[in-house]
């Protein structure tokens, strides 16, 4: 294929970066296995009729076609037909309905999987990208409790990579009971609606919103500017979060006795309840910011976004809520809570903005030499002893000059050149070098351990 033909929105990391993207990768299962979260992996294709929950995403689906349907897509029913799913959490929807009598709930997993949506590339935005999930689903209930314990999962994850060079991050949290309450108290009807164009409120502006609200939401301009002044309200402690949301329903005449608000009440004692719960926790971690509403209409209640301190360009990296109907199976019904990490622009930031390199593209510490080729068995031999001590090794591909060898192990990164005795009639010792610091010495395959700073492949940053 000619160079350049790449596809835009499909990142494809070059082996040093890959390394730093499986570092993230593992970083995130061993904190979220450390929670007790269970790891699963779902097929990339679902039904057409699962994919289409509604939403702005659902204008993002690749729908799959084979090479004799083309041109005849139009006689199948877009429910009935496949595609790659957007996300991961509809999936495991599905996932928990096939084989609930196999689960044990509450269901606690942990997915990193691609995802594709056929969204505008940008930076750090892809059309293929991975997402790593944590997510809890419960039998017919799920404990409240679960709403302040993953944030708190997502956030010490994320500290974890702040090594990698990521900012501080802060989880802004929002109810959507609270925000459907208040919109309803104000007359408006239109709920979903107005949630989604409240969504937008970071990438278009308070004033193309509210303009916004009034054209497709059916609001008057007082309603809109309720709308808008909701969605200014925060806060870090309940107090204060209780204190500004009824101090706004007085001023726009909300009947406090009322439905709407009992509705709207519900989910402001939800939000108090993971803010100071939070708090108590790891302070500073979670706030209440009520312009959070998350554009997929499957959450019901908690809803999240994360952010990373002086990274405002990136948006949220971290996302997610609480559902309580996406998974159903007849009257049972298998609520759920979860974050979703978008990994790959955090990946794309660490490697970009936060300088983020490895230490070596091998993974080996040691290249073995090889004299010539007749004598490669024992150059294999000594690759073979150091490996099975946990040391990774490779074999030089030639015999070719040693110093030629040695630079192929530098360009690799690889610290350590090992020569065998190059003539094992006379029973000499082997050598090792390390070819960072000049070092060399006698070594035996079977007892030598390499320095434990040259042998670990490291990320570092500039950050």
């Amino acid at each position: 294929m000619a160079k350049g033909a790449s596809i835009s929105g499909f990142p494809e990391w070059l082996p040093s970066e890959r390394v730093v993207e499986q570092r993230v990768i593992d970083t995130l299962r061993e904190v979220f296995e450390l929670n007790g979260f269970i790891g699963i992996e779902t097929r990339a294709i679902e039904q057409g009729s699962s994919l289409l929950k509604k939403g702005e995403t659902s204008k993002e689906i690749y729908l799959l076609s084979r090479l004799q349907e083309v041109g005849h897509e139009s006689d199948t029913p877009v429910e009935q037909r496949l595609g790659l799913h957007f996300d991961l959490t509809v999936p495991l929807s599905r996932y928990v309905v096939e084989h609930s009598g196999q689960l044990p709930f509450p269901f606690k997993r942990w997915q990193i999987q691609k995802v594709w949506r056929g969204e505008r590339p940008q930076e750090g935005r892809f059309r293929e990208f991975v997402q790593a999930d944590i997510d809890v689903v419960g039998d017919g209930t799920l404990p409240e409790h679960y709403e302040v314990e993953l944030p708190l999962v997502m956030v010490g994850a994320l500290e974890r990579l702040r090594g990698f060079g990521l900012p501080k991050a802060t989880v802004h949290a929002n109810n959507r009971k609270l925000s459907e309450g208040f919109y309803r108290g104000l007359g408006l009807t239109d709920i979903e609606g107005v949630l989604r164009e409240i969504d937008k409120l970071d990438k278009i502006g308070a004033d193309e919103v509210a303009s916004l609200l009034v054209s497709e939401c059916g609001a008057t301009p007082d309603q809109a500017k309720a709308c808008l002044e909701l969605a200014q309200i925060t806060a870090s402690d309940g107090a204060a979060l209780i204190d500004r949301f009824d101090g706004l329903c007085e001023i726009h005449h909300i009947d406090m006795d009322g439905d709407d608000y009992a509705m709207a009440k519900e989910g402001l004692d939800t939000l108090t309840m993971i803010v100071d719960g939070a708090a108590r926790i790891r302070p500073g971690s979670v706030i209440a910011d009520l312009k959070i509403a998350r554009g997929l209409d499957y959450y019901t209640g908690s809803v999240y976004e994360t952010f990373l301190d002086g990274a405002d360009s990136l948006g949220s990296i971290c996302s997610g809520g609480r559902y309580d109907n996406l998974a159903t199976q007849g009257s049972r019904k298998y609520p759920g809570v979860g974050l979703s990490i978008g990994l790959s622009r955090l990946v794309s930031y660490m490697l970009h903005s936060a300088g983020a390199t490895a230490s070596r593209i091998s993974p080996a510490c040691v290249l073995v030499a090889v004299w010539n080729e007749e004598n490669r068995a024992d150059s294999n031999e000594v690759a073979r002893r150091l490996r099975a001590r946990g040391i990774a090794a490779d074999v030089a591909p030639t015999a070719a000059k040693l110093g030629k060898q040695i630079k192929y192990a530098d360009k690799l990164g690889i610290p350590y050149v090992w020569f065998p005795n190059e003539d094992p009639a006379d029973d000499g010792p082997d050598q090792v070098k390390n070819i960072v610091s000049g070092e060399q010495i006698d070594a035996d395959a079977r007892s030598w351990e390499p320095d434990t700073v040259y042998a670990q492949q490291t990320v570092t940053t500039n950050a």
